[in-house]
């Protein structure tokens, strides 16, 4: 039975809804920037700053599972690659990268921007997701996605920092002291009151993620309405199609050298550990990146220029991701059949069988 494009093209928008969203809001802020700029009708100095981003952090600690993570624990070398390659060699690659395009015309918010992007944490879903999709170690997945968002609370600010600095309005003691209200509170917050309520959420499955997204949207909005409403700020077109090539390419490197160095027999990590490092270690997050951004960069001029190659990144990352599904799903295929298959593995494997049968005919 052929299923209607009428049907078809709805569940397409169904299920890109938040990026569809995100070029709406962007839409908007251009049509009425009034609406959403600092002072205007929505107050975002207010709803927006502490209120909006207080909520998607107590979001994230309520939807946390701590308890998914016990069982990836204990495999400390794997989350060590990943956290080292996303908090430590990305930032620096991109900073280096960066050095050699300011060089370059490409506008200098951009590529601030794109510094940004190599700051970031890993998300909480995109990265599981995906390696859902392929069938590599979940557990892992899960446990890095959250402890690399974990750790991006406090790394991401500082890393923001020494890169970039800090807006000249804001002093780093009022940062870091937003910072904890805004991010760390409600996220602790979040995780008490799962505790209280775990049954119930188990039970309903409220959708968290879209939520989040929703909050997240109303941020996007105001950022770019500030934007908008100052008629000072110009972008050119060479700039932006610039910053959507090189952020595809840089994905596209990072995706592979974390593909190849994972791959290293030294490291001893199994094909779906691979498929983990990939995802985690390069994907990153724009629902922990833009209330970051909107409070480390509070009455910065140019915040949604700087927040255009994180825009970019978000789901850049995820149609890659999702195009190499079926690829790295049969690479990891054939690579268990081949550790299978080796003499060595054959022998021992006979010999743990030879042992567990001697062992039931004596008993």
């Amino acid at each position: 039975m052929k299923i209607p494009i009428k049907m078809v093209f709805l569940d397409k928008i169904k299920k890109n809804w938040f990026l569809i969203g995100i070029i709406v809001v962007i839409s908007l802020a251009k049509l009425a920037p009034v609406i959403g700029v600092k002072g205007g009708i929505l107050r975002p100095e207010i709803t927006v700053k502490y209120l909006a981003v207080s909520f998607i952090f107590f979001n994230s600690g309520l939807s946390l599972r701590t308890e998914d993570l016990k069982s990836a624990l204990l495999q400390v070398k794997l989350h060590i690659f990943v956290q080292s390659f996303t908090l430590i060699f990305v930032p620096c690659f991109v900073w280096l990268l960066v050095q050699l395009l300011s060089l370059t015309s490409i506008n200098e918010h951009l590529l601030n921007g794109l510094q940004v992007v190599g700051c970031m944490p890993p998300p909480v879903s995109s990265a599981v997701i995906l390696t859902k999709a392929v069938g590599g170690n979940e557990a892992a997945a899960i446990f890095n996605s959250a402890f690399g968002s974990f750790l991006g609370i406090f790394v991401t600010p500082l890393l923001l920092l020494l890169f970039l600095g800090s807006s000249s309005t804001v002093p780093y003691s009022s940062v870091f002291m937003t910072l904890t209200m805004t991010v760390v509170v409600p996220l602790i917050i979040g995780q008490i009151s799962r505790r209280y309520i775990k049954e119930w959420l188990e039970r309903t499955k409220p959708p968290f993620g879209q939520v989040g997204q929703g909050v997240l949207l109303l941020i996007i909005y105001t950022t770019f309405c500030d934007t908008f409403s100052n008629p000072a700020l110009e972008m050119d077109r060479y700039s932006l199609a610039a910053i959507a090539v090189i952020v595809f390419s840089l994905q596209v490197f990072l995706i592979s050298l974390a593909f190849f160095l994972s791959k290293h027999p030294r490291l001893g990590f199994e094909p779906g550990d691979t498929v983990t490092i990939m995802y985690c270690a390069t994907h990153k997050s724009l629902t922990l990146g833009i209330p970051m951004l909107k409070i480390i960069y509070a009455g910065y001029d140019y915040l949604s220029l700087i927040s255009i190659p994180l825009l970019v990144y978000h789901p850049t990352q995820i149609l890659l991701g999702g195009f190499l599904v079926n690829s790295i799903k049969h690479w990891m295929t054939t690579a268990i059949k081949s550790r299978n298959t080796k003499p060595e593995l054959v022998s021992v494997k006979t010999q743990e069988k030879e042992k567990t049968l001697g062992s039931d005919t004596l008993s």
